[in-house]
């Protein structure tokens, strides 16, 4: 039996798995939502032969999940990116990303954090060096912007949900999920100490993957001096394999934060966070050291 011939032909499960194949399709579309392109640089990460990866980028192709941008002529050679109906996928690589986390690596239970030794922290803190993907994220004033601030240090607080009060919204039970609460007090927080971020050369940005319209209530309430930003397409967790769970139907970040230097690469990062308001001051010490560091004369020998 052919792939393309699994199952139902009304099924859209059976007709999905005609199209991705196997799980090296999975790992492939994850690596270019995180920025890594080329042939070359994916053969690299995932380890995988050149002809297993030829065939499988052939095949995504062919199913318009990516397009080919060429960077060279001569040899020719060309960058993968996702189309829209590849962009599509990301939810399915956040809601797998999170089954796993939950269900296989754990013991099933839901929660908003993760323990300081476990594999998840692991996995975020060795986010330390790698380039925030490019992209845009819708704000809640209705602008787009990069969730790096171009040649400026960058503060991004991820956060589960902040809602304004009398809003539709709040998931059921979510007083109940561990690291859930907290939002509010620190966006507060980051609000109270925001020209003390830009004195030090850092903006702040508040991520969350609810709808702008939502973050914009929740700003104007909140008296919020600098942007939210939402990624309810889920374009950035998708990218950076940011820690998610689900509450009230939706996929949530678990509170983390991460400094992004003017290059768009991050420096440093907070996960788990217990302490939302005290995260901040820590925060804004890390950004004192490094931008202190940044800006010191160097001294020839």
């Amino acid at each position: 039996m052919r792939r393309a011939d699994l199952g139902d032909a009304d099924c859209g499960i059976a007709q999905a798995l005609g199209v991705l194949g196997d799980w090296w399709t999975f790992l492939i579309v994850r690596e270019i939502a995180g920025g890594t392109t080329r042939f070359d640089a994916l053969q690299r990460e995932l380890g995988v032969s050149r002809r297993a990866l030829t065939e499988r980028l052939g095949g995504l192709v062919e199913h318009g999940v990516l397009h080919r941008r060429p960077y060279s002529t001569h040899p020719p050679r060309h960058d993968y990116l996702l189309t829209a109906k590849g962009e599509g996928l990301l939810p399915v690589l956040v809601a797998l990303q999170d089954w796993g986390t939950r269900h296989v690596m754990g013991d099933g239970t839901l929660t908003a954090t993760a323990a300081r030794d476990s594999a998840e922290a692991r996995r975020v803190h060795q986010l330390v060096g790698r380039r925030v993907p490019e992209l845009t994220l819708g704000r809640h004033d209705g602008g787009a912007e990069r969730p790096a601030v171009p040649g400026r240090w960058t503060v991004l607080y991820l956060f589960p949900g902040a809602f304004a009060p009398g809003a539709q919204g709040v998931p059921p039970g979510w007083d109940e999920i561990p690291g859930a609460v907290g939002c509010t007090l620190e966006s507060r927080t980051y609000a109270d100490r925001h020209e003390r971020f830009r004195a030090a050369g850092a903006e702040v940005r508040g991520v969350s993957t609810q709808r702008p319209d939502q973050l914009s209530a929740f700003a104007a309430h909140a008296r919020l001096p600098y942007p939210l930003l939402s990624d309810q397409d889920g374009r950035l967790a998708a990218g950076l394999l940011l820690p998610t769970f689900r509450a009230g139907g939706v996929d949530r970040f678990k509170r983390l934060t991460l400094l992004v230097d003017p290059e768009a690469v991050v420096r440093a990062v907070q996960f788990p966070v217990t302490d939302p308001a005290g995260s901040v001051d820590e925060m804004l010490d890390e950004v004192g050291r490094r931008t202190a560091a940044a800006s010191a004369p160097t001294v020839s020998g």
